[in-house]
């Protein structure tokens, strides 16, 4: 070294070294934006409860959403589709599994939200998120797994060529043994193993003890004890006014065990001012007192709630199930003269055995399953909550819009974190679908007010319409945040393109209602017997299922006559129009109904297959008459009392009424309001636009990003978004789904 010269090192090395620090750079601009460590998944597929394309491109334009975050940031460096038709009927678990597998509903057999399986008794109901994909068999009419289904989840495949599939809420991700509901010593029909994938975290469900308001005053409240006091102190809360306490209910039975519990509540004054203004409110169980943490989770300890900044969670100790709640202060006088407080429903992950260890680690890294943003609130279903005004009403559900997605996107990022090498990662975000359904208000013919008639056109609540504007942007501004997060975490190159093929979908799009339709009471009204017909509705979507003998268990009703009501269903449903001017708004066609599809029968009435034929709309398990009405219409929503729409007959409001939310889907999927969203980028997809795809292109499309050759099964075609078949020349892009527009015959 001592021979060194600096103009021989600037000369002949410092060119060298200036690159290499120049790389280092480089490297570090794409790792600095990615997660710890190189591995990530290869494919992440998010699916946006009823994000409408239309919709997402508005906020985007207007700045609502921004072009380089989210959303924006998929659309700028990757592919989105115009219009992606969804599956029939447009419903949540419907098109999930039309998404999950790339097949119609017909094929999923998963035929809505709700419906009827054949093989149970006529009063019995099956939820589709708990459905068998792919249907299942009846040899000698005993329900049994099917050898051969007529669709299965992307999962099935890629787990056969060795892939690594995670799925974080996803529907069908369950890890459950499905059974016929209403048999005894029910047999499965769909094992644990088809529902289960290397990281399985099922959505959650409901304790059995449901969302409550409580209003209370100052002379709910009494002073606290002073061991009480002493637990607030050991708990590092400080307070300038006496403690106050009332008691708020005691819960004896959750699911799964646990309890009782008798929750208290707390006043607190936490502000130095010398005077008595008490501003926190602390919810605990008497049972266990105030304990001082540091708590490990899911626990969570004390409730500690003030107005104005948002509600906290709290875990119910002792229960197997792992329950939690979570509590909110939506009105809190300074004197305790008027306190109006709130507990959501309790909620958990199912613990079903196939799944255990993915949900111990989500209990235990994210906490207990957070209650979603809940309907029975802004409809004023909830009980305790008359002197709560709408805005109060609106925080709460705003509050758990937020707190909910923010959950399930903590829940998908440990899923990808536990699983870095995965090959595909299923997302599902509930939002914007919850807050759509309940503050989509832009249709003159929406009573505002659901409980007075008059409250539409020219005396429609504008204040409220604009709040409820805000709440639908908020909701895909969450929405779109879960995404950018989950971007974020895989890291983008120095272009901004994400490090892992992210692919976003939409289940449905999504429109306006205004008058609810109870369909089983038309039909009593046109004469049906219940015990010989039945309809089952989701959304605007109906399955009109008959009696049959030797199909249904104790079926009344003989071939002949499953002939004629088939034919008086399809009538009475065609005979059903909109007479009332304020709501027809003097359109020629006034038919209620859409789509009507009546099952396919055999030339001859003793073939063995009568009663059970299927086609590309109905499926093994679809009503023997399945129909949707024209947007506008929705089967949920009847109040109780009856609210009756403005210029009703008597005769008519037996049916048609004002409902209490605004916004639905479930409509003919090939509209454009029904249009499900696509945006795809990543190392591996190209930019472009497509004009139209299917929701049944997603899942072959990913076998194609993962190198897999789709089921056998599959109807969807791949679409040309990968760089290696850029250039080529693909139908799909442009396809248009025939046969979804039927006719009512």
């Amino acid at each position: 070294m001592g021979n060194f010269q600096r103009p021989y090192f600037l000369k002949h090395f410092f060119p060298l070294v200036l690159a290499v620090c120049f790389l280092v750079i480089a490297v570090h601009s794409v790792t600095a934006q990615s997660s710890p460590g190189s591995a990530r998944p290869k494919v992440i597929l998010i699916s946006l409860d009823g994000a409408q394309p239309d919709i997402i491109n508005q906020y985007l334009d207007k700045g609502i959403l921004k072009q380089n975050k989210g959303l924006g940031l998929l659309k700028t460096h990757g592919v989105y589709a115009k219009q992606n038709i969804t599956c029939n009927p447009s419903l949540t678990a419907a098109c999930h599994t039309t998404i999950g597998s790339g097949s119609n509903t017909s094929r999923t057999d998963v035929v809505s939200n709700t419906f009827h399986l054949t093989a149970s008794p006529f009063v019995t109901t099956i939820s589709g998120f708990s459905a068998p994909i792919g249907g299942y068999s009846r040899n000698n009419n005993v329900p049994a797994p099917s050898d051969n289904p007529t669709a299965e989840p992307i999962w099935v495949e890629l787990q056969k060529n060795g892939k690594k599939v995670v799925t974080a809420t996803f529907p069908g991700g369950d890890g459950l043994n499905v059974t016929v509901p209403g048999l005894t010593n029910s047999p499965i029909i769909q094992p644990a193993a088809e529902r289960t994938v290397n990281y399985t975290v099922p959505f959650g469900a409901t304790a059995n003890v449901f969302e409550q308001g409580f209003s209370l005053s100052s002379s709910n409240f009494t002073d606290a004890s002073d061991g009480l006091v002493k637990q607030l102190q050991a708990a590092g809360k400080q307070f300038y006014a006496p403690v106050k306490v009332a008691n708020l209910e005691t819960i004896s039975q959750v699911t799964g065990g646990g309890g009782p519990y008798n929750i208290q509540v707390a006043a607190l004054d936490t502000a130095n001012d010398s005077k008595a203004n008490y501003d926190t409110l602390v919810f605990f169980d008497a049972n266990q007192g105030i304990q001082p943490g540091p708590f490990k989770l899911p626990s969570t300890g004390p409730a500690y709630v003030t107005v104005g900044r948002g509600s906290q969670p709290f875990f119910f100790e002792g229960t197997s199930n792992k329950v939690g709640a979570r509590f909110y202060v939506t009105l809190l006088a300074p004197d305790l003269s008027v306190v109006h407080v709130a507990r959501s429903s309790l909620t958990y992950i199912p613990r079903n055995t196939a799944v255990l260890a993915s949900v111990d680690d989500i209990n235990n890294n994210v906490g207990f399953w957070q209650p979603q943003a809940d309907y029975y609130f802004v409809e004023r279903l909830a009980k305790g909550i008359d002197n709560f005004s709408d805005e109060e009403l609106e925080s709460i559900y705003s509050d758990q819009v937020q707190n909910f997605v923010a959950y399930q996107t903590k829940v998908a990022l440990r899923a990808i974190s536990q699983n870095p090498n995965a090959d595909l990662v299923m997302v599902y975000i509930e939002q914007p679908d919850g807050s759509e359904h309940q503050f989509l208000l832009n249709d003159p013919r929406q009573a505002t007010n659901p409980t007075d008639p008059n409250t539409i056109g020219d005396n429609q609540d504008k204040a409220k319409v604009a709040r409820y504007q805000k709440y639908v942007q908020t909701a895909y501004q969450v929405a779109d945040k879960a995404v950018q997060r989950i971007i974020d975490f895989v890291g983008t190159d120095r272009h901004g393109k994400p490090l892992s093929n992210i692919i976003v979908v939409s289940d449905h799009g999504f429109t306006t209602f205004h008058t609810a339709v109870n369909l089983n009471a038309y039909l009593s009204s046109k004469g049906f017997d219940p015990n010989q017909v039945r309809a089952i509705t989701s959304g605007p979507a109906a399955h009109i299922y008959i009696n049959l003998q030797g199909r249904e268990p104790n079926g009344t009703v003989t071939r002949q006559q499953y002939i004629t009501l088939q034919q008086q269903i399809v009538q009475a449903l065609k005979d059903l129009e909109e007479t009332n001017p304020n709501y027809n708004l003097g359109e020629n066609n006034t038919q209620i109904f859409d789509q009507v599809y009546a099952r396919p029968l055999p030339d001859d009435i003793n073939d063995s297959t009568f009663g059970s034929g299927t086609n590309d709309i109905i499926g093994q398990d679809s009503g023997d008459v399945f129909a949707t009405m024209k947007e506008g219409y929705n089967f949920d929503g009847t109040q109780n009392p009856v609210v009756t729409r403005l210029g009703d007959d008597s005769a008519t409001s037996k049916f048609l009424s004002v409902s209490n939310f605004y916004g639905s889907h479930g409509y003919n999927p090939i509209t454009q309001e029904m249009s499900a969203s696509f945006f795809a980028a990543g190392p591996d997809i190209r930019k472009g636009t497509l004009e139209q795809i299917r929701n049944i292109d997603v899942a072959p499309t990913i076998d194609q990003l993962l190198g897999v050759q789709p089921a056998s099964t599959v109807q969807g075609t791949a679409l040309n978004i990968t760089l290696k078949s850029s250039g080529k020349k693909t139908a799909q892009n442009t396809h248009v789904q025939h046969g979804d527009r039927a006719e009512v015959y």
